[in-house]
């Protein structure tokens, strides 16, 4: 029996990657194939999904100030966090409600500290869905006297490839701030680039990643942390790579599909990962940037919920309109036994 792997991230505000995984399973699974499931993360919003959810929670503070409940998970001596969970955009609610000067990852720091207190000598930060740009300044302020983090391994696990000083550039547009604001969060991170190798010794101006969560991840290896792919993260821990070998389909996924969705993001790693072992691959999104899937020479295997099922479907039933755009997917290509 052919083996088929499914390795989706979240489809933003309509489904998990864990429900986008077995929604895949089942049409493969009726399709003939034996069917190996690995929901994916690329550092960002749900990495902890991928290890497992959250069964410990702290109260810190958000990225606008406010005292909230953030969950993260330990286990052992390892702990996993999400700084959208503290500081996050959506938290923040929305574009629209943030303020990008003054969102702050203090809480990010809060829960890192709390992580240690409660045991872990590993913590595993995934920076993504950020509502700030602060460079992480808040939360090593709060993670300061940084002698604290002697011993712990503080893994950075970026969402994106770019730089530091890059970071508002990029995504603080995304976060509400105006092109007078993305001039002024770009200053600041120059500045804070400065000021990090001056009171730590590091130079983090050319760590790829280190703009990711506007700048947290930078911010955090200057403290000793270690910056690495949010999904190699997930995929190490998983076992996608192990599983890589034998398969001959792989299906990946996201919510929409655009110009960021291969650097560094979970379907460009799948992608890259399928032509290097050569196997076969489908892209299911949500809906996509068209100029991006018309700029793909593998445009042909981008199948978009919005182009199949009409984008009313798409949003109130995301996981049925899956399961059709997959099995659409498969006969066109004549994959499988449907």
């Amino acid at each position: 029996m052919k083996r088929a792997l499914v390795a989706p991230d979240k489809f933003r505000g309509t489904a998990l990657a864990s429900e986008i995984s077995f929604a895949m399973a089942d049409v493969l699974d009726r399709a003939g194939y034996q069917v190996g499931l690995f929901p994916m993360s690329d550092g960002g919003e749900g990495l902890l999904e991928v290890f497992g959810g959250s069964n410990r929670s702290a109260v810190v503070t958000s990225a606008d100030g406010r005292r909230i409940i953030a969950p993260y998970r330990l286990d052992g001596q390892t702990a996993v966090i999400e700084m959208a969970e503290a500081a996050g955009l959506t938290l923040a609610g929305g574009a629209a409600n943030n303020d990008p000067l003054y969102a702050t990852t203090k809480g990010v720091g809060e829960l890192i500290k709390a992580a240690i207190f409660a045991g872990a000598k590993k913590v595993i930060v995934g920076c993504g869905g950020s509502a700030s740009t602060d460079g992480g300044l808040g939360a090593i302020e709060e993670l300061e006297p940084v002698v604290r983090l002697k011993g712990i391994e503080l893994v950075v696990a970026a969402d994106v490839e770019i730089r530091f000083s890059e970071a508002a550039r990029e995504f603080a547009a995304q976060k509400g701030a105006t092109p007078a604001q993305v001039a002024l969060l770009t200053q600041r991170l120059e500045a804070l680039e400065n000021h990090y190798f001056q009171r730590f010794g590091v130079d983090i101006s050319s760590l790829e990643g280190a703009g990711a969560a506007g700048g947290l991840a930078g911010g955090l290896a200057a403290i000793g942390g270690h910056i690495v792919p949010g999904f190699e993260v997930a995929a190490e821990f998983n076992g996608l790579y192990e599983a890589l070998e034998g398969a001959s389909l792989i299906v990946t996924g996201e919510g929409f599909l655009d110009s960021h969705s291969f650097l560094g993001k979970v379907v460009g790693r799948v992608v890259s990962l399928a032509l290097e072992h050569g196997v076969q691959y489908l892209v299911v999104v949500g809906d996509c940037d068209p100029q991006v899937k018309e700029n793909r020479r593998d445009r042909s295997i981008i199948f978009s919920l919005v182009e199949i099922v009409g984008e009313e479907q798409a949003y109130r039933a995301t996981l049925e309109s899956v399961r059709i755009t997959l099995e659409s997917a498969l006969k066109l290509h004549g994959l499988g036994s449907l």
